[in-house]
């Protein structure tokens, strides 16, 4: 084998999931966070899951127009210092369930190839690329409550998230810091199946993260609402 391309391929190293690690790390090398993103990131410190974050873990590769649109945080610093220690704020990007649940260890979802969700529109779809301030404890006594009461504990400023900005968040902070959401519990979002049902999201446990629905009239003993901010 020639040398130099013997020495290309030394250098090309790729992990578990196929994805170029050097590719990788020139990506997260060139990228520059902006003022609004520095300021951000000082202010959550290990509760910011931006840009860099999901380069390294989710495999990104921005354009220049999701970078444009990610540049300015949407949320005032009164609003993170607020949210700094009871929220993560997230850079996230179209990847839907299935194509994050692809990027990943297997044995961070609890379930693959037989997954009930697996031709349900919720778990394809792709959302949008924006800043999202996710919660990560759930709202004030909102366990065993059905979903006209929980919606009665939200602020003025609170929305439910997608499953899918819960499931990106959940998986993406647990590889950026090695924490756990929602422990031993399903949390709510705002995303239903083919039937009606709600979608819950459960924590990344022994067995990987779950993916259940409920009817959504009555409260279970191990739910809770899961909330981000309004931008």
């Amino acid at each position: 084998m020639p040398l130099n391309l013997r020495n290309r391929l030394a250098r090309r190293v790729v992990d578990s999931k196929g994805n170029d690690l050097a590719k990788v790390v020139g990506l997260i090398q060139s990228y520059r966070l902006t003022t609004s993103q520095k300021c951000a990131r000082e202010i959550m410190g290990k509760n910011f899951f931006g840009i860099e974050e999901a380069i390294k873990h989710f495999g990104v590769n921005p354009t220049s127009q999701q970078l444009a649109a990610l540049s300015e945080i949407p949320f005032p610093e009164t609003v993170l210092q607020q949210s700094k220690d009871s929220h993560i704020l997230v850079a996230v990007f179209p990847l839907s369930i299935l194509e994050i649940r692809a990027k990943v260890d297997r044995k961070l979802f609890y379930n693959h190839e037989t997954a009930w969700y697996n031709e349900q529109s919720f778990a394809k779809e792709h959302g949008e690329v924006n800043w999202q301030i996710v919660r990560k404890t759930p709202v004030d006594n909102s366990t065993s409550e059905n979903w006209q009461e929980q919606q009665a504990l939200f602020g003025k400023d609170d929305i439910v998230p997608t499953a899918q900005v819960l499931v990106y968040t959940i998986i993406g902070h647990l590889l950026a810091t090695g924490e756990r959401l929602v422990e031993r519990k399903y949390a709510r979002t705002s995303s239903v199946d083919s039937d009606g049902n709600c979608v819950y999201v459960s924590d990344v446990g022994s067995n990987g993260l779950g993916i259940s629905d409920y009817w959504d009239a009555v409260g279970y003993d191990n739910d809770d609402r899961s909330s981000a901010r309004k931008l």
